[in-house]
């Protein structure tokens, strides 16, 4: 291979080359962002427009919504329009835009998840200073200090990319810039670069999740004290949703890292990264939505609000 810099481009191989397969992978795609991004703004509206969900466990929520949306948004519309225009080209520029946008929304929902576990902590464990705790001006700090440790943790990953050179052309068998995949086809040495990417993965991937399980194992400890089942069965429903994305998330992240390793193949780690950048952030909002009472009324009121809005334009149209 001819040695280049960082003025080439790489070539995402995508799913398939199969022209049978194009059409019906296009609508697939296609179908679940659709999915995703209305699913997850309908939840952002039913939290804004419902002021019986101004509280701290939905305005977590919709962050969470938003990041999702983002997160899908940085790899979906790029791996559809290959398809659709039959170009599997991305600059390098673009390919480092994505890999840094890539990193931050995924630590950011990282980080919220770790966020929403505190405060399910807090609202199980320490019920009585549960308002004194989670006040409004804390929930901010603590989304705004999310986002921006997102924004500046992911950067160091893909910065040092920067440093690298890379061969013309790379052929990348992925849909999108993933960053493993990215430093195997270096001609620089790596070293560095995994250094920085495995100790951003321990502060900003072990930590929070370590957080996380000590959380639950405060909140199980708590529901295990309760002497009513049905107290039980109360306090585990204000988190069940929580630990339904919680497992959701990092069961199909660790599946991903676990299958590249145990075999090898670009293939596999593809298809497995599929579930945690498409399918989990298309099944929050239903996880949320069909298991909570307050999301259901609100969506309710909403879309309610939005028929005769259509049906006006409609009107006024004809």
């Amino acid at each position: 291979m001819e040695r280049g810099n960082q003025t080439g481009n790489f070539i995402l191989l995508g799913f398939t080359d199969d022209p049978d397969l194009q059409f019906l992978l296009l609508g697939l795609l296609l179908a679940m962002y659709l999915v995703t991004v209305l699913g997850n703004l309908l939840i952002i509206l039913a939290v804004i427009s419902d002021s019986h969900l101004h509280t701290p466990m939905y305005f977590f929520l919709s962050n969470l919504s938003l990041a999702d949306i983002g997160f899908t948004s940085t790899t979906i519309p790029k791996a559809l329009r290959n398809i659709q225009t039959q170009s599997k080209v991305i600059s390098f520029a673009g390919c480092i835009s994505q890999i840094y946008f890539f990193a931050l929304l995924a630590c950011q929902d990282n980080l919220l998840l770790t966020v929403m576990a505190y405060d399910r902590f807090v609202a199980i464990c320490h019920p009585l200073h549960y308002v004194v705790i989670m006040s409004p001006q804390l929930c901010k700090l603590m989304a705004l200090g999310s986002w921006f440790t997102s924004v500046l943790g992911a950067l160091p990953g893909a910065l040092t990319i920067l440093r690298l050179s890379f061969c013309t052309n790379i052929e990348i068998p992925h849909y999108f810039c993933d960053l493993p995949e990215i430093l195997k086809h270096t001609c620089s040495d790596t070293l560095i670069n995994n250094i920085v990417v495995y100790s951003v993965a321990i502060v900003l991937g072990v930590f929070p999740l370590t957080g996380i399980l000590f959380s639950y194992s405060q909140i199980f400890s708590s529901i295990l004290r309760i002497s009513s089942d049905r107290g039980k069965y109360k306090a585990f429903s204000t988190c069940g949703s929580h630990l339904l994305v919680v497992s959701l998330f990092y069961g199909t992240s660790l599946g991903v890292y676990l299958s590249s390793v145990a075999t090898l193949s670009s293939r596999i780690s593809m298809m497995a990264s599929v579930t945690y950048t498409m399918v989990t952030p298309m099944l929050n909002p239903f996880i949320y939505s069909l298991r909570n009472r307050d999301i259901k009324v609100a969506l309710g009121r909403v879309l309610s609000k939005m028929v005769p809005l259509s049906e006006s334009v409609e009107a006024h149209l004809s």
